[in-house]
């Protein structure tokens, strides 16, 4: 691959290093084995592969050609010929294949290139590469920033408050490449997600995304707890476990909660997917108690008052359904959690009030049901506890399972999924007895009474010492 011809896509020094480094990310990729792969994964995978600009194909094509990988380039040289047959004319070509006579032209291009260097580099359709790598300078976007009020109003300008920020600026980074990955999961799960899908399908779809994007690395980074795919009267801590064949429809109300984790740090955020234009103004209340929220949160704010102020807003919603009014009520035991590192739910069992330097979940979920959520169903969300003894384990199946969950997840959250996804197999007796003596803590689904639908929205909060960080907020919600 000779370097004239890969600078066709770059004459940045910093982008053409990134576009090397994903093209041969891509080639490594292409060469792995797949036999194992079913039918259907493979053709996912098919389709991720080859949904690329055709800038990346002729990348590619010199890839293949100057490694000699026979299959790849002529697969590469396939796909281009049907998008040269189609083109209009020979400047449409020309561009296509990079060829570009005009120097006043190329040196326009590349400056806006210049100008949007990491717009260009990170978004492609599906998103493939790792947003590490979409960043050179390793600095992440920001999250939107609300200025504190009334008493905190001083924070905003305080020297002293400033430094302490400049302190966790690493922190703050981490967080924010974490929240970016979940930006970009979410919209490229929105835009593909409809009736008819596997909620399996659509889960593993979700996860190998967002491990990609991630550059998942054991406990360094990740997922942070299970896909939650809630449907109608579940409001949360569903996910298919292995087996199950439930399909999404056009009038299901369904939850989608994930979670992505740098060195620990939880970026937890959720919407609620509703193809029926009917559900849509419970969706609004949810999202809109969800803003309400973060706006009332703040250092010092009561959570008790939090709570309150997404309650007020959820209430002024009703929804029809099927010719009957629904009253919007928000679910009263699932309201504002704290985040810290590894632990989803750390909140303290004594805390009343929201503290400087503390992450935290922002949720509202609205129902048309009580408004108070129960465990049901088949449980397949666990956690293990953060602080535990030494018991002697009666069943040598169990202390080997409780080795993987130290190992792979620590105290994340996990789902049946993720141990078969690992190679385990038989386990149920020893996760049963793990729960048993209290190792192990299993979130069953939580759910309002039958017939009813509930919708949920949540965002993560950074409460900086100068100002409120919604870390994980986009241009979707």
């Amino acid at each position: 691959m000779s370097t004239k011809k890969i600078k066709l896509q770059s004459s940045d020094g910093e982008v053409f290093v990134v576009k090397i480094v994903c093209v041969l990310a891509r080639v490594i990729d292409y060469c792995k084995d797949r036999s194992y792969f079913s039918p259907e994964r493979l053709q996912f995978w098919e389709t991720a592969f080859w949904r690329v600009h055709h800038s990346t194909l002729v990348a590619l094509a010199n890839a293949a050609n100057y490694l000699e990988i026979p299959s790849l380039l002529d697969t590469t040289c396939d796909r281009l010929a049907e998008i040269i047959t189609d083109s209009e004319d020979d400047e449409q070509v020309r561009l296509i294949l990079g060829i570009d006579d005009s120097k006043e032209e190329k040196e326009t291009t590349d400056k806006k290139r210049k100008k949007n260097q990491s717009e260009k580099n990170q978004h492609t359709d599906p998103p493939v590469i790792p947003v590490y790598m979409c960043f050179p300078f390793g600095d992440f976007p920001e999250g939107e920033i609300q200025n504190y009020k009334d008493d905190n109003l001083w924070r905003t300008t305080s020297e002293e408050k400033r430094e302490l920020e400049r302190l966790q600026k690493p922190i703050y980074n981490s967080v924010r490449q974490a929240a970016e990955v979940h930006r970009q999961v979410r919209k490229y799960m929105r835009s593909i997600v409809e009736p008819g899908m596997l909620l399996t399908d659509i889960c593993e779809t979700l996860e190998i995304t967002a491990r990609t994007l991630i550059s998942e690395k054991g406990l360094k980074a990740g997922i942070a707890f299970p896909t939650g795919c809630s449907l109608n009267r579940v409001a949360a801590h569903w996910t298919p476990n292995s087996g199950d064949k439930t399909v999404l429809q056009y009038d299901d109300v369904m939850k989608l909660d994930f979670g992505t984790h740098i060195d620990g740090h939880i970026i937890d955020s959720a919407f609620t997917v509703a193809f029926n234009p009917t559900y849509e103004p419970l969706l609004a209340a949810s999202r809109e108690a969800t803003y309400t929220g973060i706006k009332e949160s703040g250092i010092d704010a009561r959570l008790c008052d939090v709570a309150a102020s997404i309650e007020e807003v959820m209430k002024s919603y009703e929804v029809e359904i099927n010719g009957k009014v629904f009253g919007v009520k928000s679910i009263q035991n699932l309201n504002v959690y704290s985040l810290r590192p590894y632990q989803r739910y750390a909140m303290k069992s004594i805390q009343t009030r929201m503290e400087e330097g503390e992450y935290y979940g922002i949720q509202a979920f609205g129902s048309t049901g009580k408004g108070y959520v129960r465990e049901d169903l088949e449980c397949s969300h666990y956690m293990k506890k953060s602080h535990i003894g030494h018991i002697n384990l009666a069943l040598p199946r169990a202390e080997q399972l409780l080795a993987t969950i130290n190992n792979k997840f620590s105290t994340l959250a996990f789902c049946r999924r993720d141990l078969d996804r690992i190679g385990e197999t038989n386990y149920l007796g020893g996760l049963k007895t793990l729960c048993d003596v209290g190792f192990v803590q299993p979130y069953p689904p939580l759910c309002d009474v039958k017939g009813s639908y509930v919708s949920q929205f949540a965002h993560t909060v950074l409460l900086r010492p100068t100002c409120k960080e919604v870390v994980s907020k986009g241009d979707d919600y």
